[in-house]
C-alpha cells in the first residue's frame, strides 16, 4: 500500500450511538488477540456516524479537501502489545457516501469503505437520517436531538463516566479483504468535546441482526455529539489477525 502523510480536516458532526451488549456474543465476532472493554459488566458497541470536511493530506490547503458523509459500526476492544494493554476499536465494516473514500480506502490510505446512499438532515439541533449501502448488506436509521443529559437507561452515571470511556479509544483496526489483516489508523482529535444526544429511534441491521445477536443481548444505551473538531488521521502498521467469518 502506498501510505499517505497524516490527513486532516475538520469533524462536522460526529454520532456515537452506543449499545451495551453481551461480552459472551460480542467476543464471538472479534479477531483473535482483541478482548472487549466492559463497562459495569457490559462490552460496548455501536455505530460512528460521521461528517467530515476538508479532508486532505495535511501539507494541502483546506480548498482542496474533499467532504463526505461515513458511517463505521464499531466494538470497544482490549489487546496486549509489547507487554502493555492497549485500547481501541474494532470495526467491522465501514461506509462511505463519497466515491472518493469508496475507491481510496484500503488503497491510498487505511480502511476499506462500502460505498452507500446518505440521506441526512441536521437543522437545529434535530437529525435525520438514513442509510442503505449499494451491496444490500447495511442500512441504519436515526432520529435524534441534542439533549442537556444522557438517557436515563444508560449503564453509565454521567456524561464525564462515559467521555472518559471513549475518548481513549482512538485507534482503530478495520476489516479488510483479507480475513487476516486488518488495517490500522489513529485518530487525533485537537481537543475532545461531546454531548448527549436523545434518540428517538435507531435501527442498524448489524445490532439488529438476531443470527448475530440474540434478543436482548445488544440493546441502546445512549448516545453521544461532537461538532467543529479540528483533527489528523494517522495511519497505523496492519494488524495480521484472523477474523470470524
Amino acid at each position: 500500500m502506498l501510505k499517505l502523510p497524516a490527513v486532516t480536516g475538520m469533524i462536522g458532526r460526529r454520532l456515537l450511538v452506543n449499545y451495551r451488549v453481551d461480552p459472551g456474543v460480542i467476543s464471538k465476532i472479534l479477531p483473535e488477540g482483541f478482548r472487549p472493554k466492559l463497562h459495569q459488566g457490559h462490552a460496548i458497541s455501536g455505530i460512528c456516524l460521521i461528517r467530515l470536511e476538508d479532508i486532505r493530506p495535511k501539507a494541502f490547503p483546506a480548498w482542496s479537501g474533499i467532504t463526505s458523509e461515513n458511517a463505521a459500526h464499531r466494538i470497544a476492544v482490549l489487546w496486549d502489545e509489547d507487554g502493555e494493554t492497549k485500547e481501541g476499536v474494532f470495526i467491522p465494516r465501514r461506509d462511505t457516501g463519497s466515491l472518493a473514500n469508496h475507491l481510496a480506502g484500503g488503497r491510498l490510505f487505511p480502511g476499506e469503505h462500502h460505498l452507500a446512499d446518505f440521506e441526512v438532515t441536521d437543522s437545529e439541533g434535530k437529525i435525520d437520517m438514513k442509510i442503505r449501502s449499494r451491496d444490500g448488506k447495511m442500512t441504519l436509521a436515526l432520529e435524534a436531538a441534542e439533549a442537556e443529559q444522557i438517557s436515563a437507561a444508560s449503564c453509565f452515571a454521567s456524561l464525564e463516566e462515559t467521555s472518559a470511556f471513549f475518548e481513549p479509544g482512538s485507534i482503530g483496526f478495520s476489516v479488510t479483504k483479507d480475513c487476516c489483516k486488518l488495517d490500522g489508523i489513529r485518530l487525533e482529535t485537537h481537543h475532545w468535546a461531546v454531548r448527549p444526544l436523545a434518540v428517538s429511534r435507531v435501527e442498524s441491521s448489524f445490532l439488529d441482526d438476531r443470527t448475530v445477536f440474540p434478543s436482548g443481548s445488544a440493546v441502546f444505551d445512549h448516545a453521544l455529539i461532537m461538532r467543529d473538531i479540528p483533527h489528523d488521521w494517522h495511519e497505523l502498521s496492519a494488524r495480521r489477525a484472523a477474523v470470524p467469518a
